[in-house]
């Protein structure tokens, strides 16, 4: 499985590569791929608690990785509005506005 945040686990690889290794074996290779939840609801969970919690700088991952596992715009929508009511209307606007800048890039990409 490709993971969501290949990029960034790049630049850490110079760094901590055993953390790197762990996090694609472990989360993304047996946790991600347990049968349980499907990749998109997995996506969805993390794009919340990633919002509820101010984590933009793996959102933006997330984000761009939820869509790519079918959630689609309107649903992307759905969730800010519905997470501004349980992580507050600044995390909501924070997270909108990197959904904005992941949909702009994917469509100067031509995505």
């Amino acid at each position: 499985m490709r993971r969501p945040s290949a990029a960034k686990g790049d630049e850490l690889k110079a760094v901590a590569p055993d953390f790197v290794e762990l996090t694609d074996r472990v989360l993304y290779s047996e946790v991600w791929e347990r049968p349980g939840l499907a990749p998109r609801d997995r996506s969805m969970l993390t794009i919340a608690a990633l919002m509820a919690s101010g984590r933009l700088g793996q959102l933006e991952n997330h984000i761009r990785f939820g869509l790519e596992n079918g959630i689609t715009m309107k649903e992307m929508e759905e969730i800010m509005i519905h997470l501004a009511f349980y992580a507050g209307w600044p995390s909501a606007v924070a997270a909108t506005r990197t959904f904005h800048d992941v949909v702009k890039a994917r469509e100067a990409a031509g995505s």
